[in-house]
């Protein structure tokens, strides 16, 4: 009789997480564990995929233009070889006689739900009820919940759908596009560089990304620095001396000059000697024209999801992502922290009500145990729901990346930076529940008359700040780093077009600020001239990249789309990292290990071109973006599953039949030309091996 059930999860470690959780006397057995009415199996990642081209027909083992476009009408799937034997052990416990129920433990988001369905599929699992466990941790208590609230697999039939449709788009555009490409520009390619061999690789997401990359190297390539020249007065403000910066006003005597370079500076050393001339260089004072008085508040930062949390640990720690995403998956199952595959950075409303679970747990934690303490005194975590941190509109599978206030026991066994990224993930998280950060703002606005033009006067202006209240800040004292290396605690660099404010730590000098008042005269103790001049771009580090790959809506002009793609970005949380590391080790992108700087390859550039010229659209943020909307629409039922399928057999079909038809080589050449003064790599090869300058 049909009595037991089977408990499935992605990993082996999971699936003793959830072992532990069930409490049950379990027998270890060969890829299981037992119990009188439950088993406990686990997946090793994925034990199915996609069969190649030749597995349908010998004949596309040949690379050949004439079995192109390749779109098979019902797809195949196969064993991955080195795992057959844990599939055949999951084969024979979900078919089994006396198993009644299937809970599906694989991670919660699109690739579990996809890892699991093609294990049910080649198993032919028949006549059981499949319940799907959704977590967002893996404490005992959330293991039990998502047991307990299991849901029947069927209402994830939307998001599987999605799942087999993203892998047969990454298959259909790789395998396609990367045979039409490789058979029509790889030959040039090869012996452009003087390679053995050569193979273009075409990636739905990875070539859109290696695009983004190679116009940015461009950008900086292709700039321009400008000089420019800023005027400072030091004003004498109780016995310290001040910097206020010129800027051009409508009685400046250089309104509307050819002379400036900006309203702040002007394009010749001269231009900013003959002001110095005009407003004459000693015994001066400056009028007050303004001083204004304000208050300013700087709010805790949303908490962590995948990306940002990839971004900071690229800028802090110098990890690529793959690495943080390791790091972050190793805290999820060490029960440190919550589900680390989310684009969300807010709460839910559910874990809102129980968050006070979450603090007292993280009293045990030293490095931030007076911090939660503290939290819980003021019992400040009682409004955190009507706050912007919690939003259960801005959540689609998981809340954002928090500390569970469990799992201690694993700390010690953490990595050095595995610490650390815990670190700032409990930081982040306690930040929210202090106040902001609150400052004193002071602006002043002085005047000189233009002695050598009668009526014209030159204003100056300063800005100072002061920190009245740290708030947050206090909680955002990292353990690793400096204050100046500390993002969170301390200002940010002004944005270009807005004043430098000076920080002010002497607190009399700020509370003589505050007295100044219009008509006050300051003494100008002296003038001085900066040189400055305009920066380029900045390359992207393995952290920003990520950043832009989820926001890609910065690169499309029409608002209309950009708008449709908000949330969809790049890829996903899942996947971005992946696909980083991919272009880094086919070698179309270079990553700094030291730096995380970012930067094509000659050979990167080269395919970049050979795209461009030949499939432009892949390389178009708005094309890659609009299909990872596709996909989110079919999860969420607005799209048809064989609507989207119909669409893509449709591009594939075209966008490889343009390659067939056309053949840009001889324009190649050029582009190639042109790419290679950038590189030290020369194509010559002599005495049978390629020489490098």
């Amino acid at each position: 009789m049909a009595n037991k059930s089977v408990y499935i999860a992605e990993k082996n470690s999971v699936a003793q997480a959830f072992a532990g959780a069930l409490k049950k006397n379990f027998s270890r057995r060969d890829g299981y564990l037992e119990s009188d009415d439950a088993i406990v199996t686990w997946c090793v990642g994925h034990l199915v995929t996609m069969s190649y081209p030749e597995v349908y027909d010998e004949k596309f083992a040949k690379w050949s233009f004439d079995t192109l476009p390749f779109i098979p009408e019902n797809y195949r799937y196969e064993v991955i070889r080195n795992v057959s034997k844990q599939f055949n052990i999951v084969k024979g416990l979900l078919n089994r006689d006396d198993v009644d129920t299937i809970y599906i433990c694989t991670d919660s988001g699109r690739e579990g739900e996809y890892i699991y369905r093609l294990v049910d599929m080649q198993a032919n699992v028949k006549g059981k009820v499949r319940k799907r466990v959704w977590i967002d941790s893996q404490t005992e208590e959330e293991i039990l919940r998502g047991i307990r609230e299991a849901k029947d697999d069927s209402e994830y039939d939307n998001l599987g759908a999605s799942a087999f449709l993203r892998a047969k788009e990454d298959y259909l555009m790789g395998i396609n596009f990367s045979r039409a490409l490789t058979l029509r520009y790889a030959y040039s390619i090869k012996n452009y560089l003087g390679l053995d061999k050569c193979v273009i690789s075409v990636g739905r997401v990875m070539t859109c990304v290696l695009g983004i990359v190679v116009d940015r190297e461009r950008e900086i390539r292709n700039f321009v620095k400008t000089p420019f020249y800023r005027v400072l007065a030091g004003a004498m403000i109780n016995g310290k001396k001040c910097d206020a910066e010129w800027r051009v006003t409508q009685d400046s005597h250089f309104d509307g000059s050819p002379e400036l370079y900006s309203e702040k500076g002007f394009k010749a050393k001269e231009g900013a000697e003959k002001l110095i001339r005009e407003v004459g260089t000693r015994d001066r004072s400056a009028t007050v024209e303004k001083c204004e008085t304000k208050k300013e508040v700087k709010n805790p930062p949303l908490l962590y999801n995948l990306a940002e949390l990839q971004n900071d640990c690229s800028r802090l720690f110098k990890i690529n992502p793959d690495e943080t995403l390791a790091i972050a998956q190793e805290l999820y199952e060490k029960k440190l922290t919550t589900y680390p595959r989310t684009d969300a950075r807010v709460m839910s409303s559910a874990i809102a009500k129980v968050i006070d679970q979450n603090i007292k747990g993280l009293t045990a934690y030293e490095p931030c145990s007076v911090f939660a303490r503290a939290i819980l005194q003021h019992e400040s975590y009682k409004g955190i729901a009507k706050t912007r941190y919690v939003n259960d509109k801005a959540i689609t599978d998981h809340y954002a990346i928090i500390p569970t206030g469990q799992g201690f026991s694993a700390i010690s066994s953490l990595s050095p930076t595995s610490a650390l990224v815990y670190e700032i993930i409990v930081r982040r998280f306690l930040a929210v529940f202090y106040p902001p950060a609150t400052y004193q703002k002071v602006g002043l606005e002085l005047s000189l008359p233009n002695l050598d033009n009668e009526g014209k006067r030159e204003h100056f202006f300063a800005n100072f700040k002061i920190l009245t209240g740290k708030g947050y800040l206090h909680v955002m004292d990292y353990s690793f780093s400096k204050k100046k290396d500390n993002k969170d605690s301390e200002e940010e660099a002004p944005k270009d077009g807005e004043d430098a404010e000076q920080t002010v730590t002497d607190e009399e000098l700020f509370e003589y600020l505050k007295k100044i008042k219009k008509g006050d005269e300051l003494p100008i103790e002296s003038f001085e001239i900066k040189e400055g001049e305009t920066s380029p771009p900045k390359r992207y580090s393995s952290g920003t990249i990520i950043l832009t790959m989820e926001n890609a809506g910065q690169f499309i002009e029409d608002e209309e789309l950009r708008a449709q793609i908000k949330g969809s970005g790049i890829g996903t949380s899942a996947t971005r990292a992946g696909i980083l590391t991919k272009l880094f080790n086919i070698g179309y992108l270079n990553l700094n290990k030291k730096t995380q700087i970012i930067t094509p390859t000659q050979m990167g550039e080269m395919v970049y071109e050979t795209v461009l010229c030949s499939m432009k659209p892949m390389l178009n943020p708005a094309l890659t973006a609009s299909w990872e909307k596709g996909l989110t629409g079919v999860a969420d039922g607005s799209i048809s599953e064989q609507e989207y399928l119909n669409k893509l057999n449709d591009f594939v079909t075209k966008r490889t039949n343009m390659v067939k038809q056309n053949d840009y080589r001889n324009a190649l050449r050029s582009r190639f030309d042109y790419v290679a003064p950038f590189y030290k790599t020369t194509k010559e090869k002599k005495n049978g091996r390629t020489q490098k300058k």
